[in-house]
């Protein structure tokens, strides 16, 4: 692969992607609208549904705005632009695990703006003759990230528990999710730009449904956590932007040749020895 630019280099992802591959990336700076390589993996997003709630214009700005401004630096450029979308803009799905070919239902400003930021790209692309492929990742989860009870909410109540605060279940933790390691997604996004097909949409996920309850249950366990854990209903707003269920078909990124190379139990004892680790405390012992 030659080097690539990387925007959002500085986000949870990029900066995990730069650090895997330092020789093969171009750090772009977050304002940067000027790509300096012609192959291009685009990151630069919010996060959550809720910006809503106190910004209307967030969404468009970070997720729209930048990205028009970056595609008009490479109207005559040769370029290859990788970006990375999330499994958000599928919305509420009936067929389970969901394909690159199931219609789109995004609600949410996040999910709508991704989704529009995909069919604008792909318009652009089209128009100007430029190569492309939209990445849409599943949930992504590893130490170092910055969340909250509105972005990575199975971390956020890791963090709880280390501290022995109550967490709150909706729906009795019975939802379905998807999750990938942050290293895996890195890995995935290489193989997806050096292998998949042009044009094209990849799911990029475990591809295996995991009940968040049972995962909070482990670490609890593993953590020997005091925390109490509310079972309560799922907020309105949260049932009408987000899937009660969901996980992807990851045929086609198999086809490339990716397989996952982290264990889930691997990855969140990692991810709680991380929280002991900024709290002070001692890591986990080895699992037997």
């Amino acid at each position: 692969m030659s080097k690539i630019s990387v925007f959002g280099a500085t986000g949870f992802i990029g900066s995990r992607f730069s650090a895997l591959y330092p020789g093969e990336v171009h750090a772009e700076a977050r304002e940067s609208v000027d790509p300096a390589c012609d192959d291009i993996l685009y990151l630069i997003s919010t996060t959550h549904n809720y910006h809503v709630f106190d910004d209307l214009e967030l969404d468009i700005r970070t997720n729209l705005t930048h990205l028009m401004r970056v595609l008009e630096r490479c109207r005559t450029r040769d370029v290859t632009f990788n970006f990375v979308s999330s499994w958000f803009v599928y919305g509420e799905q009936t067929e389970l695990p969901v394909t690159e070919h199931a219609v789109c239902r995004p609600d949410g400003f996040y999910a709508i703006t991704k989704k529009c930021a995909e069919d604008l790209l792909g318009s652009f692309c089209r128009t100007f003759d430029k190569r492309y492929r939209i990445l849409r990742l599943s949930n992504v989860y590893g130490p170092g990230d910055r969340v909250s009870r509105r972005k990575n909410g199975l971390q956020y109540m890791i963090q709880r528990l280390v501290r022995g605060e109550a967490i709150e279940l909706y729906d009795g933790g019975a939802a379905l999710r998807d999750y990938l390691y942050v290293d895996d997604v890195c890995r995935a996004l290489k193989t997806c730009v050096e292998r998949a097909p042009l044009g094209e949409i990849v799911n990029v996920g475990g591809g295996v449904p995991l009940a968040v309850g049972e995962l909070v249950e482990y670490c609890r366990l593993r953590l020997g956590s005091q925390s109490r854990v509310e079972r309560v209903e799922t907020p309105a707003f949260r049932r009408q932007v987000q899937a009660r269920d969901f996980w992807l078909d990851v045929t086609r990124l198999t086809r490339l040749g990716f397989a996952p190379s982290v264990d889930f139990q691997s990855g969140l004892d990692r991810v709680m020895d991380a929280e002991l680790a900024l709290a002070g405390k001692l890591p986990l012992p080895a699992r037997p």
